[in-house]
């Protein structure tokens, strides 16, 4: 059984936000029809490490569990086409910018008469409404303009990409899927549908913790600080003694206690040293030293046995390849190969894990228009001279 069997998604989306909303939504069950153009299809296939089968590896991950169909929108017939597949659709996510799917006849006004429980997921840089409304943006713009860029470096230096991913993409496709999961939830009592407006920086901006009270009351402005935290200490990373590096979280005083036990320095943790978080706080490059230069001590092995022992948080900082050869991603089986045009490939297992109604990767990225027979003729009914007249005119 999947949780969503019997909804339909619409994926009118393009590169990463709207498409991981519908991934997400098909990931539990739902049957989800991934609209590209004829011949070059969507530019997420030529967005990473390319491979035989002319797609990359992040299409063949991200586009999971979808159904493929083209169709050429610059045409009327296109159009013609995807308002009859809105029309049996519980779901269409579309990321672009505002205006764009209005002038494919989708306005939500029109599609509330085509289907009066049709939910519309719009992904777009800056919302729907605002002064920006019509501007550009991909991840890295809404990093910048939520906050979180301006945080993520060292202090005084250059601001970076948090982690070298597009947070803001995947996150907005989250919330997106959340989103239509609540207006479904509503269409049961209203038998109506929505329309969902998120904007990618809002998506980021919601998750940065009390920056915004904490400058509305004080004034105060975070700045960037590296590898700490800023309300607690020490919570950051450290080298051990054979170059590895590794994170330890102490976000209370009990934890602080845990850790100068561990140090052997329980002393540490005493009411004229740094026992309370204020006085850690305000000796932040000192109890970061202390904690350093322990570290540096002990090779990886020791001191995250110490920590563990001890009942302080702590974990290797782990690349790829740690991550490969982790027992406890292993036995969460967070990593899965699939087949796929291009053989077998490791990608993400689904998230989360539900015990009655469990997600599922059932195949990766299709081809450009594998299914536009499968939807085209049986799903909208249309007759094979009409599919070999659209292939001939370029619809699809």
């Amino acid at each position: 059984m999947t949780a969503l069997k019997g909804i339909r998604v619409l994926d009118l989306g393009t590169f990463i936000a709207g498409p991981h909303c519908a991934t997400i939504l098909g990931e539990f069950g739902a049957e989800v029809i991934k609209v590209e153009p004829p011949d070059t299809g969507d530019s997420l296939r030529r967005l990473g490490t390319n491979t035989e089968c002319g797609d990359t590896l992040v299409w063949l991950s991200e586009a999971r569990n979808k159904k493929c169909v083209t169709l050429n929108l610059s045409s009327e017939r296109g159009r013609e086409v995807l308002r009859q597949l809105a029309a049996k659709c519980d779901i269409i996510v579309e990321n672009f910018r505002p205006g764009t799917i209005e002038k494919w006849g989708l306005s939500y006004d029109k599609l509330k008469k085509l289907n009066r429980g049709a939910i519309l997921v719009r992904i777009s840089a800056y919302g729907q409404d605002g002064p920006m409304r019509s501007q550009p943006g991909f991840a890295r713009i809404a990093h910048a303009f939520s906050g979180l860029t301006y945080l993520a470096g060292l202090p005084g230096g250059l601001p970076v990409v948090p982690g070298s991913t597009s947070l803001a993409d995947y996150m907005s496709g989250m919330y997106g899927a959340i989103g239509a999961l609540v207006a479904l939830q509503a269409r049961q009592t209203t038998g109506e549908g929505q329309c969902i407006d998120l904007a990618l920086y809002e998506s980021v901006f919601r998750v940065l913790d009390e920056i915004a009270p904490a400058f509305q009351k004080f004034g105060y402005v975070r700045e960037r600080m590296g590898a700490d935290t800023v309300n607690v200490c020490p919570h950051s990373h450290y080298q051990t003694k054979d170059g590895k590096w590794i994170a330890i979280a102490c976000t209370s005083d009990a934890m602080f206690a845990r850790l100068a036990e561990v140090m052997e320095r329980p002393e540490l943790a005493s009411a004229n040293r740094y026992g309370q978080q204020a006085l850690r706080l305000g000796a932040r490059d000192e109890v970061n030293t202390i904690v350093a230069k322990w570290v540096a001590t002990l090779d990886l092995e020791t001191v995250l046995a110490r920590c563990a022992k001890g009942g302080v948080p702590s974990s290797l900082i782990y690349s790829i390849a740690d991550i490969f050869e982790d027992a406890q991603y292993r036995a969460r089986g967070n990593i899965q190969m699939k087949g796929s045009r291009a053989g077998a490939i490791a990608v993400p297992d689904v998230v989360p894990r539900l015990s009655a109604t469990p997600g599922e990767i059932r195949w990766l990225g299709e081809g450009i228009g594998a299914q536009n027979a499968e939807i085209f003729r049986d799903l909208l009914g249309l007759k094979e001279t009409e599919l070999k007249q659209m292939r001939d005119d370029g619809v699809i």
